[in-house]
C-alpha cells in the first residue's frame, strides 16, 4: 500500500469505482495522483514547462497516450486549460474512472477520452497533435510494441511538435527501482539471468512472474539510444531537447528540482545531484535513475 490515507473531495461513486478497479491497496495512491500537487503535477510541471512556455499550448492539441484512469489528463487539463487534450487508453475499465473524474471536475469540450482498438494502433480519425505525452507508459511496452507504437505516435505528431516522455526508468541505471524494488546490476544481465535473479532475490515476491510478465511490468525501462534508434530506422531525425526554462540547464537540474522537495533521502539526493553533474562533465553523459525527455520532430520529417 503506497499511501495509507488521503482526504479527498471525490464523490462516493468515484471512490467506489476506483476501489472496484484498483483494489484497496492502491485506492489512496490513485486519488493522490490527481489531487496532490507534489505527485504527478510537480513532475509534469518541470518536464513540460521546463522545455516549453505555457503560452505555446494555447489552442493546440495534446495526446495523453496511455492515460489510464485519467489522473494525468486531469493534471494536464489544470496546467494547460487552453489546450485540447485527448486521452487514449487500452483498458475500458480504466477509462470508466477517467470519465467519472472529468464529470467530477465538470470538464467539457477541451478534454475527451478515446478507447484504443488494440495495443498496436490508435483510434481511427484521431488526427494530428502538436504535443504527445507518455507518462509512466513507455517502460510497460514490450520490445515489439515499442518498435511499432513509437513510430506510429511520431507520425501523428505535427512538424515541430514535441513528444514528452517521463517517469520511465533508465535502462542502464545500476539499480532497478521500478519492478524489482532495488536489485543491483540486473539491467546489465542477459534476459535469462535477469529473470532468475529478479524472481529469486526481489523482495516483491516475483517468483510466479515469467519474463514476459516482468517486461510488461517495466523491468527493462528505456534509453535515449533505444528511442533514437527506433525513430531513425523510420527515417526520422528526432531532436532531444535540453530544458532551458524555470532555471533549468539540463535533465539533472530537472530531476533534482522535481525530487528535492520530497522529504525522504534529501541528503542522498543532493549528493547524487553533484555526482551526476561530475559524470556529465567527465563523460558528457546524463546519469539518472529515470528518463524525462522532450523529443522534437524536425520540420522536414
Amino acid at each position: 500500500m503506497p499511501v495509507g490515507t488521503w482526504e479527498t473531495s471525490y464523490p462516493f461513486n468515484l471512490i467506489e469505482k476506483i476501489l472496484d478497479v484498483k483494489g484497496p491497496a492502491f485506492l489512496c495512491d490513485e486519488i493522490m495522483r490527481d489531487e496532490s500537487p507534489e505527485y504527478v503535477q510537480k513532475s509534469f510541471y518541470y518536464n513540460i514547462l521546463g522545455h516549453v512556455n505555457p503560452e505555446q499550448f494555447r489552442g493546440k492539441r495534446l495526446l495523453d497516450f496511455g492515460c489510464g484512469s485519467g489522473a494525468s489528463t486531469m493534471v494536464l487539463n489544470r496546467m494547460l486549460p487552453d489546450c485540447q487534450i485527448v486521452g487514449v487508453e487500452l483498458e475500458s475499465r480504466l477509462l470508466d474512472i477517467a470519465i467519472l473524474r472529468a464529470a467530477h471536475y465538470k470538464i467539457q469540450g477541451c478534454t475527451e477520452f478515446m478507447l484504443s482498438p488494440d495495443g498496436n494502433s490508435l483510434p481511427n480519425d484521431i488526427g494530428e497533435f502538436d504535443f504527445i505525452f507518455l507518462s509512466a507508459v513507455y517502460e510497460h511496452l514490450l520490445p515489439k510494441e515499442r518498435r511499432t507504437l513509437l513510430p506510429l505516435l511520431y507520425r501523428h505528431l505535427k512538424p515541430d511538435g514535441i513528444l514528452f516522455l517521463n517517469e520511465t526508468p533508465d535502462r542502464w541505471f545500476p539499480i532497478e527501482l521500478h519492478t524489482t524494488g532495488g536489485l543491483i546490476f540486473i539491467n546489465y544481465m542477459p534476459d535469462v539471468i535477469a529473470s532468475s535473479y529478479a524472481r529469486r532475490f526481489s523482495n516483491r515476491k516475483l517468483m510466479k512472474d515469467d519474463w514476459p510478465t516482468l517486461l510488461r511490468n517495466g523491468i527493462r525501462g528505456g534509453s535515449v539510444g533505444e528511442i533514437q534508434k527506433i525513430l531513425e530506422k523510420h527515417k526520422y531525425h528526432p531532436i532531444f531537447m535540453t530544458p532551458n526554462h524555470l532555471g533549468l540547464k539540463d535533465r539533472i537540474d530537472m530531476w533534482y528540482a522535481e525530487s528535492s522537495s520530497k522529504s525522504r533521502y534529501l541528503v542522498i539526493k543532493r549528493l547524487f545531484y553533484y555526482f551526476s553533474k561530475l559524470i556529465k562533465v567527465v563523460t558528457g553523459r546524463i546519469f539518472l535513475p529515470t528518463l524525462s525527455l522532450a523529443i522534437k520532430r524536425t520540420a522536414g520529417d
